[in-house]
């Protein structure tokens, strides 16, 4: 059965954290080939929502307060298990976290670094494309704004 969960870092088991770590550079660096750390120092300042299928975690990313990575709060590290890709698993995850960081910060403008392959994901969204294609750790990004309408949650 799968269900999503979200806490802060400071609630997290320390089971929890290692899950989400291993699970994120399983995608992130090994999967993508791309070696760059991970763990930069922005999760101890997160809510972190989670996607279990059980006890596996299938799906994660985190939410950053404003003035954190961005102006704006932010939405980062939006991992899936490939297995469960194409199963709108993704699509539940942001809504979730979009209506989580509107309860945690209000009717904010969001923001979040893309991969540039997933903008018509995050358009669907209701994200909207604010910048070039720029390189980060070898891969192309977009930076995309979810403005304050509320009505693609």
């Amino acid at each position: 059965m799968v269900h999503i969960t979200h806490k802060h870092f400071s609630e997290l088991t320390t089971q929890e954290c290692y899950n989400l770590l291993s699970f994120r550079e399983s995608i992130f660096v090994v999967e993508q080939h791309c070696p760059y750390l991970d763990a930069d120092g922005l999760d101890t300042q997160a809510f972190h929502v989670m996607v279990h299928n059980g006890t596996t975690l299938i799906a994660c990313c985190r939410i950053l307060a404003p003035n954190v990575a961005y102006a704006e709060p932010a939405i980062g590290r939006v991992a899936v298990h490939k297995e469960y890709r194409g199963l709108s698993i993704g699509k539940e995850l942001m809504k979730y976290a979009i209506t989580l960081l509107y309860h945690l910060y209000g009717n904010v403008s969001i923001h979040i670094s893309a991969q540039e392959y997933l903008r018509k994901f995050y358009s669907d969204l209701g994200f909207t494309t604010v910048s070039e294609i720029y390189l980060e750790d070898g891969i192309p990004h977009i930076s995309m704004i979810k403005y304050t309408n509320r009505d693609n949650v």
